[in-house]
């Protein structure tokens, strides 16, 4: 990895680009995997969107962060995704920085659990593993081999179970024991 990589928090300015890299890499046809069906409706947990730009310009990969609201009991998680590196930049270490950051950032804010659907080998890589099967259910089909979790909290997963969606209110956003004017400022 390049000493010189710099996670930067996304602005506004930075949505198109960050669409254009997401089709870039995941084709126009990604609106459709499941995963997207917890992003509908949802708003990305603040602070917790990334992206790095090369020379401060060009946009050579981005991450995000959405909070998951699961079963019953409503139990929080984040899903980690989409996660982006431009194609001319792939293998450089910027996706893993990105996580990196991200997932700091998360544990800081008191999260204690983050899902994705992905490459285990790859997300192995900073911990991420296969969910137990039939634990967690998604709203439409996901490869149980792709279905992955990282404990950022020991025990977070425990007593865990059921549906993940989009959380209801803002309020499930916030992890337990945080404060929302001091974790998200203004809603």
């Amino acid at each position: 990895m390049n000493g010189s990589l710099v996670c930067h928090d996304t602005a506004p300015d930075d949505i198109a680009a960050i669409e254009h890299l997401l089709d870039l890499s995941f084709g126009s046809g990604r609106h459709s995997k499941t995963s997207y069906r917890l992003r509908e409706g949802n708003t990305p947990v603040p602070g917790l969107s990334l992206v790095v730009r090369d020379q401060g310009v060009r946009l050579a990969g981005s991450i995000s962060f959405w909070p998951l609201a699961i079963g019953v009991g409503q139990s929080k998680a984040l899903l980690l995704g989409p996660l982006a590196v431009h194609p001319d930049r792939q293998k450089l270490g910027i996706g893993l920085e990105l996580m990196r950051q991200g997932l700091a950032r998360a544990r800081e804010q008191g999260h204690g659990l983050v899902l994705l659907v992905g490459d285990e080998p790859y997300y192995a890589r900073v911990g991420f593993r296969r969910l137990p099967p039939g634990l967690v259910t998604l709203p439409g089909p996901v490869d149980p081999n792709r279905f992955l979790y990282l404990e950022l909290r020991p025990g977070a997963l425990q007593g865990v179970s059921g549906l993940a969606q989009a959380p209801r209110s803002a309020a499930l956003a916030i992890p337990e024991g945080a404060q929302a004017e001091e974790k998200y400022g203004q809603a």
